[in-house]
């Protein structure tokens, strides 16, 4: 349904302060993760049908960031994991099933960090940062497996992005203020692979990545068109495929995941692109004549399935995604509840307890209440007071008849 929609419709609103990033869970069409000012990550189970109420309780709230946090990633293979960059300069990487931070990477950044991207099976992650470095981050060592400097020499913000093959896909500004995108291989990141100037505009150049056909789509903020580039492995590498252009700029963009595509129209990808006062859906198709399922535009593509839970990626696992055929149209199967698991904070932390987490231990605990527990407390409380009423009753009674007993034995 496309339109304006009533004033009064539900919304997701427990944040104390504006949202800055989202991101859909991909192993979870109803679970969406989001970051705010207010310095926290709040995880929330949308119901099946949409909201009809607004939805105020997240499933889980992600406390450890010092400052507003900026930009929220889901793990791309492993149930659960969740990824947050804050402006604190830190990097976390929760079990959001447990809702403890694992991975905290807080002394690897210096500067303000622009984007992180996690590669195709998840054991890597990149990130733009202000310092005009962009650096390739094992999580799980906790080191820096490669980085380079001034990726692109202008000061305004960059992007980078991991590409199937491994590759680091980015995009900045020259030093004359002119708009490129770069392919960088992080095995070695002295000189570029490619290295193209686009135009002088000062937008920032956002790319949406479709790594099953291996083209990347650049929208920039503030322009009115979207352009596309095919990457190969044959120079230039980077080629030039065409650009989509409207008469009204972009605000933002949003991007459709493949298996949301409908394959009998030939649609390889749609955006939602963001204006001042609504939300307008732009469809990209290849034009066929035959109406039969047309493989080579969708190769299997990464499925709902996880590939590892959250304790065997933490464990050192790697694995690639879970494919499905999109030959019959995608049926979505039936989502699971996300269910988080506290784990008592007072039993696994060591002696030097932060006070914040012993202060946080009870009401997270207070939290996790539900009506039918309230109902079962009702119950246990009334019994003991039946037992407390019929004890002092049968007190009574013993007492009488000792008294009785004294008066026979005189």
């Amino acid at each position: 349904q496309t339109g304006r929609i009533d004033k009064s419709y539900p919304t997701v609103c427990g944040h104390t302060g504006p949202v800055l990033d989202i991101d859909w869970c991909p192993h979870n069409d109803q679970v969406i993760a989001s970051g705010s000012e207010d310095c926290t990550v709040m995880v929330w189970q949308i119901p099946e049908n949409g909201l009809t109420l607004s939805l105020t309780e997240p499933v889980v709230v992600l406390e450890g960031h010092s400052k507003r946090v900026g930009i929220v990633a889901w793990h791309p293979t492993a149930r659960n994991v969740l990824l947050s960059a804050g402006c604190d300069n830190a990097i976390i990487i929760w079990n959001v099933g447990t809702g403890e931070a694992l991975i905290n990477l807080d002394d690897m950044h210096v500067d303000m960090i622009y984007n992180v991207s996690w590669n195709r099976n998840g054991s890597l992650i990149c990130t733009a940062s202000k310092d005009k470095k962009v650096r390739v981050i094992d999580p799980r060592k906790q080191e820096i497996v490669a980085e380079k400097e001034k990726t692109h020499e202008g000061a305004r913000p960059m992007r980078a992005i991991f590409l199937a093959d491994g590759n680091i896909f980015t995009t900045g500004f020259s030093r004359m203020s002119e708009r490129q995108l770069a392919l960088w291989n992080p095995k070695n990141m002295e000189e570029p692979i490619a290295l193209h100037e686009m135009d002088t505009s000062n937008g920032v150049l956002l790319p949406f990545y479709d790594p099953d056909t291996n083209i990347i789509y650049l929208c920039g903020k503030g322009d009115s068109s979207i352009r596309y580039f095919e990457i190969t492995d044959e120079s230039p590498y980077v080629h030039y495929l065409n650009t989509f252009s409207s008469k009204e700029p972009q605000r933002g963009m949003g991007f459709m995941p493949k298996r949301g595509l409908d394959v009998n129209k030939c649609e390889i990808a749609r955006f939602f692109k963001l204006h001042e006062r609504k939300c307008e859906p732009i469809i990209m198709t290849v034009p066929r004549k035959s109406d039969l399922f047309q493989d080579d535009l969708y190769p299997d593509t990464a499925g709902p399935e996880a590939a590892l839970e959250a304790e065997e990626w933490f464990e050192g696992k790697n694995a690639d995604p879970l494919l499905i055929s999109l030959k019959h149209g995608y049926i979505p199967g039936k989502n699971r509840d996300l269910k988080v698991v506290k784990k008592n904070i007072l039993d696994n932390k060591p002696a030097g307890n932060k006070k914040s987490d012993l202060i946080n231990a009870p009401k997270k605990a207070a939290d996790a209440s539900n009506p039918q527990n309230d109902a079962k407390l009702d119950e246990i409380l009334k019994e003991l007071k039946s037992i407390k009423d019929t004890i002092s009753s049968q007190d009574e009674r013993i007492s009488k008849l000792e008294q009785q007993l004294a008066k026979i034995a005189d």
